[in-house]
């Protein structure tokens, strides 16, 4: 049987080729039809053969490195890249992978185990020496030298091309409209699909900026093509995937005003995406700080009260990060959150998403007032007894001890309940640990107050 090198098949490399020889059709089909063609156009399939080059050397000079990878057995192969295994390390719900593959699905901003889809409680890697030597012997049994990855993906490698591509359309975002959306939509596309060219911003202190020059000075948003700014405010949400680019991004002036701006003024994907990147920016607590002190709250609430499906969720997720800090959960009552949750939750859209918020919101003063004024507890102790969520039970369950604490005309709906339905009793006795806790707080105060009452 003919032995397969390893990488001569990676779909993410004969994707990158296929790619660069369509680009390079297109030039030359243009060189050729067209008298009048441009320089531009010879540079730029200069730079696409350039690149071929090197994704070809790349390639041969793996060949070397042959495995048996068809009769490779399935215990040694990464389950992302299905290939043989170099480096295995077990993540936190006790499955195998190749360290590359892994890093790079955590890299991207995943939480949970690709194989079993479980939420990772840590994100450690520990090498697995059991695998490892088995794959070692199988190897030195077949006379096959297992050596470490010098670089790992080649998404993650840039090459002079990129280099000289990116640089090229970053000056195009100065020039004529045209070619500022011919630009900004060919960024968008690399940006979502490569991983280098997200590390490029990097490289250059005033890249963002150019990249958003079409959208500053003097034109109000109105005026920017629809297009454009979705473009735009689309590739801003690709770099700040990227976890080097978080802090740059958000710290560059203008990009947390511009996607405000976008959520206001956007088309529905340019405002989902703009929030998107609210959420991706706010996983740093210095930008969390950042964006709730730039005002980012109330159009991210504005357009979770729109209730449009497309942006419902990508709003929910940015406030329920912002939120994490307490300065911006005064923010977040003070504009409008706690009615606009409730209203939603009440339709039933999105309850778990923001049930979480709300129990997070519940701690302010000013949010325990407004829920007392809309009927809040009624609706929060009906999802109990309806759902079958036991997060959901959970977070009601916080959010109404929070207003029996605080509220005390809101007793007469509790305990009305309790004679009812023992709505209340059956949580402490059948809920989650802290929904236990936190029900059986309830049911002592009510306790109380009807003791007391009894004695004098």
């Amino acid at each position: 049987m003919a032995k397969t090198g390893v990488f001569d098949s990676n779909p993410t490399v004969m994707g990158k080729a296929m790619d660069l020889k369509r680009e390079l059709q297109k030039l030359i089909v243009a060189i050729i039809d067209d008298d009048n063609y441009s320089t531009d156009a010879i540079d730029q399939a200069k730079e696409i053969l350039c690149a071929l080059k090197e994704l070809k050397l790349r390639k041969r000079s793996r060949s070397s490195n042959l495995y048996e990878n068809l009769i490779c057995p399935d215990e040694f192969r990464c389950p992302l890249s299905t290939e043989l295994m170099r480096d295995p390390v077990v993540v936190s719900t006790g499955e195998t992978f190749d360290r590359p593959f892994i890093q790079k699905w955590l890299k991207s901003g995943n939480r949970t185990c690709p194989r079993t889809q479980q939420v990772l409680s840590h994100t450690n890697l520990t090498p697995n020496h059991l695998i490892r030597g088995m794959i070692s012997r199988w190897c030195s049994s077949r006379g096959i030298e297992l050596q470490d990855r010098v670089h790992y993906l080649d998404d993650d490698i840039i090459t002079e091309a990129d280099r000289g591509r990116f640089h090229r359309l970053i000056e195009k975002m100065s020039a004529t409209l045209p070619e500022q959306k011919a630009a900004a939509k060919e960024l968008r596309m690399l940006t979502k699909r490569m991983p280098s060219f997200r590390a490029l911003f990097g490289e250059s202190h005033d890249a963002i900026s150019l990249l958003l020059s079409p959208l500053c000075g003097d034109k109000s948003q109105s005026s920017v093509h629809a297009d454009l700014q979705e473009d735009l405010i689309t590739t801003l949400l690709n770099l700040s995937i990227h976890d080097n680019n978080k802090k740059l991004v958000s710290e560059t002036p203008r990009v947390v005003p511009l996607l405000m701006e976008a959520l206001r003024s956007g088309t529905m994907e340019t405002r989902s995406n703009a929030a998107a990147a609210l959420f991706t920016l706010s996983a740093l607590d210095s930008n969390k700080v950042l964006i709730g002190k730039a005002g980012a709250l109330k159009p991210l609430i504005d357009l979770l009260d729109e209730g449009h499906p497309l942006s419902i969720k990508d709003a929910a997720s940015a406030i329920f990060n912002l939120c994490i800090i307490h300065e911006n959960k005064a923010r977040a009552v003070r504009d409008g959150a706690v009615r606009v949750l409730l209203k939603k939750i009440m339709n039933q859209m999105h309850v778990d998403e923001l049930l979480a918020i709300l129990a997070m919101l519940s701690n302010h003063p000013k949010s325990i007032e407004e829920m007392g004024e809309l009927r809040a507890v009624h609706s929060l102790l009906r999802i109990i007894r309806e759902s079958t969520c036991s997060r959901n039970k959970e977070n009601c369950i916080v959010i109404i001890h929070a207003i029996c604490l605080y509220d005390r005309t809101q007793w007469k709906d509790m305990r009305e309940e309790e004679k009812c339905y023992r709505t209340i009793s059956e949580l402490a006795q059948n809920g989650t640990s802290r929904a236990k806790r936190k029900a059986s707080g309830i049911l002592d105060r009510l306790n109380r107050v009807v003791n007391t009452t009894h004695t004098t």
